[in-house]
């Protein structure tokens, strides 16, 4: 336990910003360059110091804009932790707990973050195991940033993580019995759709007697019974995501993604005095052979892209940004 004004070398304590199974996050002031940053102390100090450091390696393998980036790991007073960076405003699930459901086209934004976040981890060999809304921090220009990497493993040599890690109401069913797949992390992100679109979630953390129900998918109903304005696609996305089988599921952030914006387009009110889009041929022929090329280069050149227009991180295989509505 760290109390405030209490300095660790360059590090001068603020106050906690809140603790988990793994470790106490608190606000702190580097002092030589007057920034905040968070600082991390992991419960268990007795480790390794080799095995202190798997973490911070884990983390600065996957620098990404929509996740919460790290800038050291010291050791000071015997006390080992990870500096990262300060992410100014509130978590998602402080957001839905205090507005509920959130208005559509924001929940689909939020989703194509998360979505970005988790391809590039994914991409790096990199599963979350607790992805939640209270490991997702919003900004107040609505950038989030995915955190809390610690859980993470590396999918090496083993096909699977078999630790039981994870917060149960957001655990794929698959994690109750110690395996975490990359399907695993778009069930939880289903879940957080659900929450995000209907303000509750799918279902209460399931007792053990009711496991068996949640492997075959009875514990969950569609969102769009819950919340009606949600358009069908979306509805659709959503269920796909949480299939109690991951073969059923998406298997790529990318994928789930794709989807969102294609339904959002869909469902996408057109401004007044816009060309109608023909069925074949015409502007939707054109559209659609320039949106192929789109993806085709895109899938070419992976590289990190952000939107002319708002300036928000781009999937690298989107033609159009979800947050502003620009094309690129």
């Amino acid at each position: 336990m760290l109390f405030k004004g209490q300095t660790l070398g360059k590090y001068k304590i603020i106050a906690p910003l809140g603790s988990g199974g793994f470790g106490t996050v608190y606000l702190a002031q580097d002092t030589w360059i007057d920034k905040k940053v968070a600082i991390k102390v992991p419960h268990r100090q007795g480790l390794d110091f080799g095995e202190l450091l798997r973490e911070p390696r884990l983390l600065a393998s996957v620098s990404h804009p929509n996740i919460v980036a790290i800038t050291t790991a010291e050791k000071q007073d015997n006390i080992f932790f990870i500096v990262m960076e300060y992410v100014h405003g509130e978590t998602l699930e402080s957001i839905i707990a205090t507005r509920g459901a959130l208005e559509l086209n924001r929940a689909l934004d939020f989703t194509c973050q998360i979505c970005n976040a988790v391809d590039h981890a994914h991409r790096q060999g990199v599963i979350h195991r607790d992805l939640r809304p209270a490991n997702v921090l919003v900004t107040e220009h609505d950038m989030l940033k995915v955190a809390d990497f610690g859980t993470s493993r590396f999918l090496e040599i083993a096909a699977h993580g078999t630790t039981v890690i994870g917060s149960p109401p957001y655990m794929a069913p698959e994690q109750f019995h110690g395996k975490a797949v990359f399907a695993s992390d778009l069930y939880s992100l289903g879940v957080t759709m659900y929450q995000m679109l209907t303000g509750i979630l799918p279902y209460d953390a399931p007792a053990p007697a009711e496991l068996d129900k949640l492997m075959s998918g009875e514990l969950v109903s569609p969102p769009r019974l819950k919340n009606p304005s949600i358009p069908k696609q979306i509805s659709d996305i959503v269920m796909r995501a949480m299939a109690p089988d991951p073969a059923h599921r998406y298997q790529r952030a990318a994928d789930l993604m794709e989807d969102v914006l294609a339904a959002r387009n869909a469902t996408r009110t057109p401004p007044a005095g816009a060309l109608p889009r023909a069925a074949g041929g015409g502007r939707a022929g054109r559209d659609d052979a320039q949106s192929i090329q789109s993806r085709l280069r895109a899938r070419e050149a992976p590289a990190a892209r952000f939107c002319w227009h708002c300036r928000k991180p781009l999937h690298a295989r989107t033609d159009r940004c979800p947050f502003c509505g620009e094309t690129q």
